[in-house]
């Protein structure tokens, strides 16, 4: 495998077919920017080429021929389980899409680590059905982190991770996660994705973070792409560049794009206008 796709077509055919393998990608944005849409878009798509090719191809296209599809795909959240992660995705990809591609997407909930040590009532983010293995891992009383860095180990080779999102872990207490430990673990995920392959596209909301902890998680990854609002008199655009991606940013680089504008459409996001060096 030389690329995994991302899903997004346009971006993926001006970027050789997709990211290099064994790369850890961090999604920055501004709310409603295009990240979280992106990584809808990169879960959906390549589940979507696996269960139905024909709807694929129609929404998607070929795959790039230096290009292979991720084994698996899984969905990784902190705060929020399947029901809530698919309704999310509805809001920004046809139905008829996210019905076709959940069904090969794994999703993780990880709300028992998160909240765990919290006063929320139990109740409130433990589905009432819940297997014995559910119940030992709970007692186990695994930190978050802890929880992620296993889950990753256990399905990260040859698959796409989407890990939404590491902002939430801004809000809890100190003595459960210090943020130098999240840094610290993206820093460990970018040296085992080597041995994985696969891609892992982590994301965060740029406005809850400080300038500091932005800088300190795009050096812990392999690149960084970023998602901003831009106004133009009286209109606003999503807008989205790449920054410090190795064997992405020297292609986009060589075509003179300095930027890129996206659109939400039925399929997902994709790019609507290139914008390059004049």
């Amino acid at each position: 495998m030389n690329r995994v796709p991302f899903g997004v077509s346009q971006f993926d055919s001006l970027i050789g077919g997709g990211s290099p393998p064994g790369s850890v990608v961090l999604l920055a944005g501004d709310a409603g920017a295009g990240a979280r849409e992106f990584a809808y878009t990169s879960a959906t798509m390549n589940a979507l080429g696996h269960v139905d090719p024909d709807l694929f191809e129609l929404h998607y296209g070929s795959v790039d021929s230096s290009a292979s599809l991720p084994d698996e795909i899984h969905y990784v959240s902190f705060t929020a389980g399947e029901p809530e992660i698919r309704e999310e995705i509805t809001h920004t990809i046809d139905e008829e899409l996210v019905d076709a591609g959940v069904r090969s997407i794994a999703f993780e909930d990880l709300s028992s680590e998160y909240f765990g040590l919290s006063p929320i009532p139990r109740d409130w983010y433990v589905e009432k059905r819940r297997t014995i293995a559910d119940l030992g891992r709970s007692h186990g009383r695994r930190g978050v982190l802890e929880a992620l860095g296993e889950y990753l180990t256990d399905n990260a080779t040859d698959g796409l991770v989407v890990v939404d999102s590491l902002t939430d872990l801004i809000s809890l207490p100190d003595e459960q996660v210090d943020w130098d430990e999240v840094t610290m673990l993206v820093k460990g995920m970018k040296k085992a994705s080597r041995a994985w392959g696969g891609l892992i596209l982590v994301l965060v909301d740029r406005e809850c973070l400080t300038d500091t902890q932005v800088g300190g998680l795009m050096g812990a990854t392999d690149g960084t792409i970023r998602f901003e609002w831009e106004q133009g008199g009286n209109e606003r655009s999503r807008t989205m560049f790449v920054r410090e991606f190795r064997g992405v940013l020297s292609r986009i680089e060589a075509e003179d794009i300095i930027q890129f504008e996206t659109e939400i459409r039925d399929d997902g996001l994709d790019i609507s206008n290139v914008r390059k060096i004049r």
